[in-house]
């Protein structure tokens, strides 16, 4: 054989220490092995490999090596790399699940006390610990929960033996799902067979479960006192054997976690109420006493049966009912009461005991998975669900006195311990010898003879119990053994004191003795039928279905079914374990196995004590040293070609990315020899085998270099190849959007043209047309359009103006100017007369003088023609008014005396004046104002024409576009109380709309301000743009050619004459 290369823990490990593997030692004898496990146990290094597998012996002590610096010294790293640990064990199988994604298990077994408990727990938090670096809320919640599981598990499933003091009392399987990223997204927990006898009965110096006692030393007085208790176990019969027994645990302080992780698990607080009075009522139940009188039997003292009627909420006569009399079905259909012995009485009321807490126990087991089960998984969205499998098993138990449940136990581990040797041993080395690898048989025992001595069909020993169990008669537990005897008398590891009357180890009609891997174990066949039958009344599951606590409910829904519905037989408790272990076994085959196997190194429970000869039985049935020669003479890894060569073809120039050889091997080989492993390996039919992990981390390592470079290289080509993919959707993009948009435009032309081909022979030349949305490249033609059609529409209606009406209009655009917005009636819709004194209708008496005497002032003055005259009422300085008339011409403004044959009373040129200021409201009022400050108050007078006309409108129309036309300079108005105002003629029309020659030059004396000129024309009219419209302006987004058809199409020819300037003042008086 080939001795396997020392691995780095040899040099991380002195040899004051021992060999840190049992693969290292010198020669391979139980003896060395021996020396070897003691040496490191006194040295403090609880902890040996055998390869992968670690070898834990209990300490019996706490010991400074699971913080989190070790935590952290461990993670990541390989076997070889860190001292013997369970986190290194535990790494390695979270790397295998991680990096092949593969499911794997942690099998930890051992015999009771021996330290599994403990080394589940240290397994699951190092599990918790390396996961979710990034902190996701729920995968942190996921990992509470599981770190949570155990402190409730451990108070509702352990208890005190004579041999350990926290010694489960279950088995536990727990699954641990992790998403793609390794990070831990659920879980699921099995039970296996809770030795529920220990509720009603414990060997002397043992303890009921620790819930009992936590519950009454923990409790607080409000809640015992609630539930009807004392703080005293030995005040109650399920209890008091275990009062006085000393133990390491604190029960107050255990409570308190027990409480605390029920909570943060996510019980609800009607839940947790629920479990501590299920407790209570099984303290109370079995305090219940029976009394024969004379045929019949009765309670003594209703006080507990009261109690348990209020804490289980059901009625005292129904459970009474229930523990004195049994429901039963005849034949014919008929149901009858029959009443209890005293001692079926008192089998009943312990039967339901044991079947309430195995009940609340499987009821918490569903309520933890119902809360950490994965949720919503879709393997498509989170990719592939890898679990870690976690077993902590009941161990191997020899005891005085061994009953059903040290057979069911023992039978489990005969059952682990054909897996291990079905893994480690047999198959291993049937695949030496399938694959073609040079090897050397190595004996070990396999215990399959006895597995088949506890489980085969018709001829093992659970066949023979149930056989007895379905026999109708009187069916003893004596007579159960005769059957045994009778059918198992060959087989070499059954025996019974009929076969060996010598040894007297064992009675008659009593005792039988296995030969299990681990030892002889007797058992007694007292109690074995009983336990076997597991049989409850049903009177009970009724009375628990009738409960109107719900949690209660939801743990019977058996009850549900009357007494003659209830007709199929039950299987029996020994096949349900049997059925269990099988499923067990065939989940833990299908994943990669890690073990821990643990030794108890004495009964004292000291640290210091090693005791040779019981460490020396425990290696020797855990098949250690045969592990040992295995691991010597074997591989570290194997892996088939293909799945070797894609992991490990980029460590190698000759297969990266893909290899031109005739076959895998080829290649593998080719990546082996570029390393300098081939003295390291050898080469099967369909596999490479790697001696040592040493060579494999090497490969390990120069992969995880060459990742990230790979990983560069594919996201450059893939981010290229995404760019690629961008830029071709975008130019489609583009061309389709290039095409729509010149579809929009087009579309646009149409409908346009579609709506305006009749507008010349419309009535209102198309202004009642609506035009229609623009797309946004075309939003500025489309304003640009629209103006157009204004002003084509304002010069089709200013054409057919008479020239005599010019005036007038020129005017009323003036006042629009001036008043829109600050005075409500200014005269618009009346005819502007200008000339009242000399009008006939409006002043019949006086217009003849009149007449005469502004012919008279024409001739003197040579004034062109009367701008404005009406009767007025001045008011002077004194605040005295008169009336007066007013004459105002071209050139002057005349004040006249109306009584006096229309006598000049003073005459001012219009020069002068530099303003006018009205009111905002309906009166008459007008303030003209001149530059040497000499201003004019006075109220216009309506005449005969029309009394209630307004004439002020009139009077800054006209003297608006007097100055704006004749005399293009600044003139002020002012209405109401605002500022007064500037108007020129560069305020009325804007530059393009002038005619050709000189432009006077901007007013001075206009105010700067918020409100420029520009602005106030804009506020004025609601009209921002009244230019005629450039080529350049017009060019977007459109040919010239195109647009002049287009527009010539719509308006025909526009002219743009010296009247164009009109054309623009009557689109704006239209429009308002």
């Amino acid at each position: 054989m080939m001795v396997l290369q020392e691995a780095g823990m040899a040099e991380l490990e002195g040899l004051e220490f021992g060999k840190s593997d049992f693969v290292l030692l010198d020669e391979v004898t139980m003896e060395q092995f021996m020396d070897n496990l003691k040496l490191r146990f006194e040295k403090g290094r609880i902890y040996t490999y055998i390869g992968e597998v670690v070898v834990s012996v209990n300490p019996y002590r706490e010991m400074d090596i699971y913080g989190k610096d070790t935590i952290d010294a461990y993670r990541g790293r390989e076997l070889y790399e860190n001292p013997p640990h369970l986190y290194a064990v535990s790494d390695a199988a979270y790397k295998a699940m991680k990096r092949r994604a593969k499911d794997t298990c942690i099998v930890i077994s051992g015999e009771s006390g021996a330290g599994k408990t403990e080394a589940s727990k240290h397994i699951m938090q190092y599990i918790a610990a390396i996961t979710n670096p990034s902190q996701k809320a729920e995968v942190e919640s996921v990992k509470n929960v599981l770190l949570k599981s155990n402190c409730v598990l451990e108070a509702f499933g352990n208890a005190k033996t004579n041999r350990n003091d926290n010694s489960s009392r279950f088995g536990k399987y727990m699954d641990i799902n992790f998403n793609f990223n390794g990070d831990p997204t659920g879980g699921h927990i099995n039970n296996y067979l809770l030795e529920k006898s220990r509720v009603v009965q414990q060997h002397e110096g043992e303890r009921n479960f620790h819930s009992f006692y936590q519950l009454l030393r923990g409790g607080s007085e409000e809640m015992l006192k609630s539930c009807h208790l004392h703080n005293d176990p030995a005040l109650y019969l399920y209890t008091r054997e275990g009062s006085a027994a000393t133990t390491s645990n604190n029960d107050r302080m255990n409570h308190k976690a027990v409480m605390s992780a029920l909570d943060a698990i996510g019980f609800l607080p009607e839940e947790i109420r629920s479990i501590n009075q299920i407790l209570a009522s099984i303290l109370h139940l079995g305090n219940v006493s029976f009394a024969s009188d004379g045929e019949n039997i009765k309670i003594l003292g209703l006080d507990s049966v009261k109690h348990i009627s209020e804490l289980t909420a059901t009625d005292p006569d129904s459970v009474s009912k229930s523990l004195l009399f049994r429901t039963v079905a005849t034949g014919g259909g008929e149901v009858i009461e029959k009443g209890h012995t005293e001692q079926d009485a008192c089998f009943g009321r312990n039967a339901f005991a044991k079947a309430l807490y195995e009940r609340l126990f499987g009821w918490i087991v569903s309520r933890i998975n119902g809360i950490i089960e994965v949720k919503d998984y879709n393997p498509v969205l989170h990719g592939k669900n890898t679990v870690i499998g976690v077993l902590d098993i009941y161990g191997f138990e020899i005891f005085d006195s061994n009953s059903f449940e040290q057979f069911c136990i023992n039978y489990c581990n005969e059952k682990l311990q054909q897996l291990f040797i079905e893994l480690i041993l047999q198959q291993e080395q049937d695949e030496y010898q399938r694959e073609g690898i040079t090897w050397q048989h190595i004996d070990y025992f396999n215990n399959q003879i006895i597995v088949g001595l506890v489980e085969q069909q018709h001829k093992g020993i659970i066949s023979i119990l149930d056989e007895a169990c379905l026999t109708v008669g009187n069916v003893t537990d004596t007579v159960c053994l005769e059957s045994m005897n009778t059918k198992l008398a060959q087989h070499p590891h059954y025996t019974s004191r009929k076969f060996n009357p010598s040894d007297k180890s064992m009675d008659f009609q009593k005792h039988f003795r296995i030969r299990h891997y681990a030892g002889d174990v007797t058992y007694s066949v007292d109690g074995f039928l009983e336990k076997n039958k597991d049989l409850l009344f049903q009177d009970f599951k009724r009375l628990m279905y009738n409960s109107t606590n719900p949690v209660l409910k939801e743990m019977w829904p058996d009850g549900q079914l009357s007494i003659t519905e209830v007709t199929k037989r039950p299987l029996t408790a020994a096949t349900l374990f049997k059925n269990s272990i099988v499923a067990l076994v065939d989940k833990l085959a299908c994943k990669e196995p890690y073990y821990v196997r643990c030794i108890k190194p004495n009964e004292m429970k000291s640290p210091v004590l090693f005791d040779d000869a019981r460490c020396e039985h425990q290696v020797a049935y855990l098949g250690l040293l045969e592990n040992v020669m295995v691991r010597r003479a074997g591989f570290a890894y194997r892996q088939l070609y293909a799945r070797f060569l894609q992991r490990y073809k980029m460590t190698c120039e000759y297969t990266w990315p893909n290899h031109l050889m005739s076959s895998d091997r080829e290649a593998v080989e080719a990546i082996i020899t570029q390393h300098g492993f081939h003295d390291d390996v050898a080469y099967g039919h369909t596999k490479l085998f790697v001696r040592t992990p040493r060579s494999l981390f090497t490969l390990e390592q120069e992969r995880a270099a060459l990742l990230p470079i790979l990983v560069l290289f594919l996201q450059k080509v893939w981010r290229g190849a995404l760019a690629r993919l961008r830029c071709r959707r975008m130019r489609a993009i583009y061309t389709i959007m290039g095409c729509y948009k010149r579809y929009k435009v087009k579309a646009h032309f149409w409908e346009v043209e579609r709506r305006f081909a009749n507008v010349r022979t419309m009535a209102d030349y198309g202004r009642s047309v609506q035009w229609p949305t623009p797309p946004a490249a075309l939003a500025s033609f489309h304003r640009i359009t629209n103006t157009l059609h204004r002003r084509w529409w304002a010069r089709q209606i200013v054409k057919n103006i008479p020239p005599s009406d010019m005036l007038e209009v020129r005017a009323k655009v003036a006042a629009l100017t001036s008043l829109s917005g600050e005075r409500k009636d200014w005269g618009v819709g009346r005819a502007w007369e200008r000339d009242y004194l000399s009008n006939v209708r409006d002043c019949p008496q006086t217009s003849s003088g009149f007449v005469r005497v502004s012919r008279e002032l024409k001739n003197k003055d040579g004034y062109g023609q009367v701008v404005f005259s009406g009767f007025c009422r001045k008011v002077n300085r004194f605040n005295k008014s008169t009336d007066r008339a007013l004459l105002i011409t071209d050139q002057f403004v005349y004040k006249l005396e109306p009584r006096k044959q229309f006598k000049v009373l003073k005459r001012v040129p219009l020069d002068l004046f530099t303003g006018l200021s009205v009111t905002s409201g309906v009166d008459q009022m007008a303030v003209l104002h001149t530059s040497s400050h000499d201003d004019v108050l006075m109220c216009l007078q309506p005449g005969e024409l029309c009394p209630n006309q307004d004439r002020v409108g009139e009077l800054v129309g006209v003297l608006v576009d007097h100055f704006s036309r004749d005399c293009p300079r600044c003139f002020r108005l002012a209405v109401g109380r605002n500022a007064a105002r500037p108007v020129c003629s560069s305020q009325i029309l804007k530059p393009e709309y002038q005619t050709s020659g000189p432009q006077p030059p901007p007013c001075e004396s206009t105010p700067s301000g918020p409100e420029q000129p520009r602005d106030l024309w804009a506020r004025l009219f609601n009209v921002k743009n009244l230019r005629l419209l450039t080529d350049a302006e017009l060019s977007a987004p459109f040919r010239r050619g195109r647009r002049a058809v287009f527009l010539t199409r719509l308006f025909g020819d526009l002219q743009v004459g010296r009247r164009r300037r009109w054309v623009g003042l009557m689109e704006i008086w239209c429009f308002h």
